[in-house]
């Protein structure tokens, strides 16, 4: 009974923290510049916080057709499919002066998602029978690894070119907590034949996961400084302006 009153607590902190993050996000004039993780965040809370709530109530944990089953796997495709979008937009921002490594890193990330499905579909190959469970699900997991390995790639390519953007540094790693929290689950559920007792660490550990990733992309919009191209533009901006003045 405590763990699922904490499971609860956790998850609703992280439905205010979705809120939170959103509004923090339209007041500071940023839903534009950062749509990306806008458009994410929404996802998130419509999927997370409204529709599987309504679903779990109107169908149940444990309903004889597993509507509820296959409601959450296939939103989990849709919340997948964002995070990969969402690490393409950060891509794209930093390389944002870098034509050649944009079109280089395009080209990766659209060959990671096309040798992701076919993976999938390989998969789906030996257990045809199960249509359901051969591929959404495996094609849900295989693409949170292969989020969990671009981010890393991403934050890597930050370092070494020395991408002097604070706030997209905050948001890759904010990202990388929640990938590195639930592949280190996974992996651990994997290793021990999915007991009850690693199960239950999954549950845990997911929301507890999504909480420091939005903590930290709320520390990074409130008190990141702004990237560098926004400041280099204010500070011709700023200049021009004394020159005038003068």
């Amino acid at each position: 009974m405590s763990e699922q009153v904490l499971i609860l607590g956790l998850q609703y902190a992280g439905y205010v923290l979705e809120v939170v993050l959103f509004v923090l996000l339209a007041r500071s004039g940023r839903l534009r510049r950062l749509k990306g993780l806008c458009l994410y965040v929404t996802a998130l809370f419509l999927i997370d916080g409204i529709a599987r709530p309504i679903a779990l109530h109107c169908w149940g944990l444990e309903s004889p057709s597993h509507r509820y089953f296959y409601f959450y796997w296939l939103t989990d495709i849709v919340l997948a499919l964002g995070q990969f979008l969402l690490i393409c937009a950060f891509f794209r921002r930093a390389c944002a002066r870098e034509e050649k490594m944009w079109r280089f890193a395009r080209l990766m990330l659209v060959f990671a998602l096309v040798l992701v499905g076919a993976i999938s579909a390989l998969f789906l190959t030996r257990n045809y029978s199960q249509l359901f469970t051969s591929f959404i699900i495996e094609f849900s997991q295989n693409l949170y690894f292969t989020c969990l390995v671009l981010n890393t790639l991403l934050f890597v390519m930050i370092q070494q070119f020395s991408i002097e953007d604070e706030e997209l540094g905050l948001l890759v790693c904010g990202i990388g907590v929640q990938f590195a929290g639930e592949a280190a689950c996974l992996a651990f559920v994997h290793l021990t034949l999915n007991e009850n007792f690693s199960r239950g660490l999954l549950t845990l550990l997911g929301p507890v996961c999504t909480l420091g990733m939005l903590l930290t992309w709320i520390y990074a919009i409130s008190k990141a400084g702004e990237p560098v191209r926004d400041r280099a533009r204010t500070d011709r901006q700023a200049a021009l302006a004394e020159a005038l003045s003068d």
